[in-house]
């Protein structure tokens, strides 16, 4: 069983038809998007030309009975304290929206797809 969070980059990689994220799904069994990545790609949908197409495309890919949201629990906001004092003392801060989707790939255990490098600072991140 092989479960992949998404990275808002990833998910509108997809959408480009990007072969590493399609492959990934491929092989998945679980698929999770955190409730910040959708608010990430709310905020880009809303900041670009065609905001009705692409939420009728990610309400499309929500549907899908792979796909799961992930929403903040308290097991989240422990695991992202823990990262945030941890990169604080490191010297390597994440920007808070990544540091909250990377706590979701914690708590859910799946492997994160990203192109976003600060990520690797994260040692409890498995990244796919």
């Amino acid at each position: 069983m092989k479960k992949v969070s998404l990275d808002t980059n990833a998910y509108s990689a997809l959408i480009t038809g990007d072969i590493t994220v399609l492959d990934a799904l491929g092989e998945a069994t679980e698929v999770y998007l955190s409730i910040f990545v959708i608010g990430e790609l709310y905020y880009g949908f809303s900041n670009g030309y065609n905001e009705e197409k692409n939420r009728t495309v990610l309400n499309k890919f929500l549907k899908k009975p792979t796909v799961k949201i992930i929403h903040t629990t308290m097991e989240t906001a422990e695991i992202y304290g823990r990262l945030k004092i941890n990169l604080k003392k490191k010297g390597t801060p994440v920007p808070i929206n990544d540091l909250w989707i990377a706590a979701h790939a914690i708590e859910t255990g799946s492997f994160l797809l990203t192109y976003d490098s600060h990520f690797k600072t994260i040692p409890e991140v498995l990244l796919y």
